[in-house]
C-alpha cells in the first residue's frame, strides 16, 4: 500500500527531495485522520506537504512536529494525531502501544477515552487499506473486531463525541429520521365548526340575509391551532464541535418536516443559516453552512452573540409564541459579561425557552462557570444533548405541554445562591 512506505530521512533531510512518495503518503495519512474524525481538508494536505519540503525531515520527532503543527489545532485531537502517526509511519513501539490500549488498567476514564480514539482510527486504517483493494494488516482487523461492533443500544447511547465513523454514519440515517413534535397552540383566529365552542354571530347574519330573515341557522366556531414557530440557537465553538455538526442533521430533518423553523449559529459572531437548512439534500445544506459560518471551533461570546439577535432577529422570529432551543454548553470567554441582561430578554420574548447543554452527561456536573450561572436562572427546561437517546427524550418533552421552570431547571437554582 502507498502508506506502507515510511518517509526516508536521509532522502527527505532538509526538504532535499519533494518527490518520491512522501506527498502521496502524506495525502493518505490526510485520509486517515479525517475519517477517523478530525477536521482535515485538502487546503492542510498541501499546507503539509509544503511544510514538510520547507522544514525538513532529519529525525522521525522532525516529521511528527511538523505534521502535528498543521493538522492538529485542538487539545482533544491530540492523542488521535499520536496514534494515528505512529501505526500510519511505522513506530518501532506499535505493538507496546496496542497493548497498552487492549489490556486493561487501572484508570478507567482515560481507557475509555483511548479505546474509543484507538477503535475510530482501526476503522479508519481498515477503510483506507479496503479502498486500495488490499486486506488490512491481521492487528488492523483485531483492532476493528474488538473495537468496532455495536448495536441498536449501544448505538443510542453512546456518546457523539465517542462514536467511530461507521457509527457516526448510523447516527446521522436515524438523526435524518427524527422528528420533534411541538404541540399545538391556539391562534387568534377562528375557523368553522359545527360542535364549537361560540357562537359565529357573522355567518348567522349572513344565512339569515339569504333566507329573508324567515329561519336562523346557528353556526358555530372554534380557535385555529398552529405549531408554533421555532427558533434554535446552536453553539458552533470548539468545546461544541462534535455536537454541533451531529445535531445540524438534525436540525436539518426539522427544518423540512415543518414550517417556520429559523436556525442561527454563534461562536464569536451570529450567523443565520435557516435557508441552507432548506435544501433537501443534506449535505448541500452542510456543505453552504461550512462556506458562511467562519468561526467554526473557535471561541465562544455568548452574551454578544446573543444581544445581537435580540437586537436584529428577535421581533422576525420569535412572535406567536416561539419555542427557543438554545444548544451550548455555556462557557463564555467573556466570563458572562452582559449575558444574564440578554438571556433575561430572550426569556421574556418567548413562550418557552429549553437550553441543552452536553455538559449536563457527567454525574458530577455542577453550575460553576459564570457562564453557566447567569444563564441558568432564566431558562424553563434544562436537558442534556450528547447521544441519540438525549434527543428522543428531547422529542417526548416536546411534544407535551411544558410549564415555566420545571423541575430539570428548580433542581439547580439552590447552588447559584452565593
Amino acid at each position: 500500500m502507498p502508506f506502507d512506505t515510511p518517509p526516508d530521512p536521509e532522502r527527505s533531510r532538509h526538504g532535499g527531495d519533494p518527490g518520491g512518495r512522501l506527498p502521496e503518503n502524506i495525502m493518505h495519512f490526510a485520509r486517515v485522520l479525517r475519517a477517523a474524525g478530525l477536521p482535515v481538508g485538502p487546503g492542510q494536505v498541501i499546507r503539509a506537504v509544503e511544510a514538510a519540503e520547507a522544514v525538513g525531515i532529519g529525525t522521525r520527532d522532525d516529521f511528527y512536529w511538523t505534521l502535528h503543527a498543521v493538522f492538529v489545532n485542538r487539545r482533544d485531537q491530540r492523542d488521535l494525531f499520536d496514534q494515528a502517526f505512529h501505526v500510519f509511519w511505522r513506530n518501532p513501539r506499535l505493538l507496546e502501544r496496542l497493548m497498552s490500549v487492549i489490556l486493561p488498567t487501572t484508570e478507567a476514564p482515560a481507557d475509555e477515552e483511548r479505546e474509543e480514539m484507538s477503535r475510530r482510527l482501526a476503522e479508519a486504517l481498515k477503510g483506507l487499506a479496503e479502498a486500495a483493494g488490499q486486506a488490512p494488516e491481521q492487528e488492523r482487523v483485531e483492532l476493528d473486531a474488538v473495537m468496532t461492533w455495536t448495536d441498536r443500544e449501544v448505538l443510542k447511547s453512546r456518546d457523539f463525541e465517542k462514536m467511530s465513523q461507521a457509527e457516526i454514519d448510523a447516527a446521522k440515517r436515524a438523526l435524518a429520521r427524527m422528528r420533534l413534535p411541538v404541540e399545538r397552540v391556539a391562534t387568534r383566529r377562528y375557523r368553522s365548526d359545527p360542535a364549537g365552542p361560540r357562537i359565529d354571530m357573522r355567518r348567522i347574519l349572513r344565512r339569515s340575509v339569504r333566507s329573508g330573515g324567515d329561519t336562523i341557522l346557528l353556526a358555530r366556531r372554534r380557535r385555529k391551532t398552529r405549531r408554533p414557530p421555532l427558533v434554535v440557537l446552536c453553539d458552533i465553538s470548539g468545546s461544541m464541535s462534535r455536537y454541533s455538526r451531529m445535531l445540524l442533521h438534525f436540525l436539518h430533518a426539522v427544518t423540512n418536516d415543518r414550517d417556520r423553523v429559523h436556525t442561527f449559529l454563534f461562536g464569536t459572531r451570529l450567523t443565520n443559516v435557516t435557508r441552507y437548512l432548506r435544501y433537501k439534500d443534506v449535505d448541500e445544506a452542510l456543505d453552504k453552512i461550512g462556506q458562511v459560518a467562519e468561526d467554526w471551533d473557535g471561541g465562544t461570546r455568548i452574551g454578544q452573540t446573543l444581544g445581537e439577535f435580540n437586537r436584529l432577529w428577535s421581533r422576525r422570529t420569535l412572535g406567536q409564541g416561539a419555542m427557543v432551543l438554545l444548544i451550548t454548553d455555556g462557557l463564555d470567554r467573556d466570563g458572562g459579561a452582559g449575558l444574564e441582561r440578554e438571556m433575561d430578554r430572550l426569556h421574556r420574548s418567548c413562550r418557552r425557552l429549553i437550553w441543552l447543554n452536553p455538559l449536563l452527561r457527567y454525574e458530577g456536573f455542577e453550575p460553576k462557570s459564570a457562564g453557566i450561572r447567569a444563564m441558568l436562572p432564566h431558562v424553563d427546561d434544562f436537558r442534556t444533548v450528547h447521544n441519540l437517546e438525549s434527543l428522543e427524550q428531547l422529542s417526548a418533552a416536546f411534544a407535551q405541554p411544558g410549564a415555566r421552570q420545571d423541575r430539570s431547571v428548580t433542581r439547580w437554582l439552590p447552588m447559584l445562591r452565593p
